[in-house]
């Protein structure tokens, strides 16, 4: 059996139909549907059985799950970088990973959980997986804190040479839908230019990047899901290891990609950024893939301009939000 955490929800439902591609169905799906609609994610998927994640807990700690387990995806986390209540964070996204951390080592199963690039802050520490450079991270927000937390104690307690951490980058593609205003940036100006023909980005406020050429390493969930299971495939690898394309590209490059799968004229609309988050704003995030090359991975990421062609036009041009990855 195959246990995804956050089963229902962007990455772990896609991970989901990627094994069910391989032709695994044994697949016990965790996660708190609560009530928006990700439950919808479910419908086109195999699997064996759904538990909701406190239940789940239960199960773990009073050790009803029966074996064999071959590996557990821990996807599950809030992931919204706008959530103010610190205390959820630690419970939810650190001490729950702890725990299914500690009970997978001890019975001897994969263990592959979502770490975040969010750890990195605002970027002026690089960009570099190295175990060892943890210690100079400084995460903006208390969701990548969360996340920084639990990599340095799983090096501290000497995991991260049995365990996998994956620091996603910024994931787009189908099955994001209900994810409300944490969706990527690629539906909202789908549903921009369907509403007003243009897309509103936020002007520059560093002399050195000109409005719009703000940059970041966007990677399609497909490339996500196959880097993840890449990691399932290879059970002798262990660690940290960033997941993007290693390749920045500006939001006006992922604008006009969607005009262009639209086939629509590019209309872009410079705004200023709120004072809010002006202090914070990322101005540029790559993903250092050397070590995920070194391991063995050797697929070229889609194109952002393929990626976006195939989420438009085959999934949001076609309301299909939730169709098979």
């Amino acid at each position: 059996m195959i246990i995804v955490t956050g089963g229902a929800g962007f990455i772990g439902s896609a991970l989901i139909a990627a094994l069910n591609s391989r032709g695994i169905t044994d697949i016990l799906v965790v996660d708190q549907l609560g009530t928006n609609e990700k439950w919808k994610n479910l419908k086109n998927l195999s699997f064996a059985d759904y538990v909701e994640k406190d239940d789940f807990l239960e199960m773990v700690l009073d050790n009803k799950l029966c074996p064999p387990i071959e590996a557990l995806f821990h996807l599950g986390a809030c992931s919204s970088t706008t959530e103010t209540d610190a205390s959820y964070f630690i419970k939810n996204n650190y001490e729950y990973t702890k725990l299914l951390a500690q009970w997978s080592t001890a019975s001897n199963i994969r263990f592959i959980y979502a770490s975040s690039a969010a750890t990195y802050g605002d970027g002026s520490a690089g960009f570099n997986d190295d175990e060892e450079k943890l210690d100079s991270l400084k995460p903006q927000n208390c969701y990548g804190y969360s996340k920084q937390l639990f990599d340095l104690w799983a090096r501290r307690a000497g995991l991260l040479k049995k365990i996998v951490g994956l620091k996603y980058f910024n994931v787009f593609g189908p099955n994001e839908y209900h994810k409300a205003d944490m969706r990527s940036f690629v539906v909202k100006s789908f549903e921009q230019i369907n509403a007003a023909a243009m897309v509103r980005l936020f002007k520059s406020h560093k002399p050195e990047y000109k409005d719009g050429e703000q940059l970041r390493d966007f990677i399609y969930v497909r490339d996500v899901v196959d880097m993840t299971l890449f990691f399932l495939d290879n059970p002798q690898l262990a660690g940290l290891f960033n997941i993007g394309t290693g390749k920045a590209r500006t939001w006006n490059d992922l604008v006009k990609a969607v005009f262009a799968a639209m086939e629509k004229s590019v209309n872009i609309e410079y705004i200023d950024m709120p004072n809010s988050i002006r202090n914070q704003y990322q101005y540029y995030t790559c993903a250092e893939i050397a070590k995920l090359r070194n391991a063995g991975y050797d697929k070229e990421p889609t194109s952002l301009e393929a990626a976006i062609k195939d989420y438009v036009q085959n999934y949001l041009q076609k309301d299909n939000y939730l169709g098979k990855i």
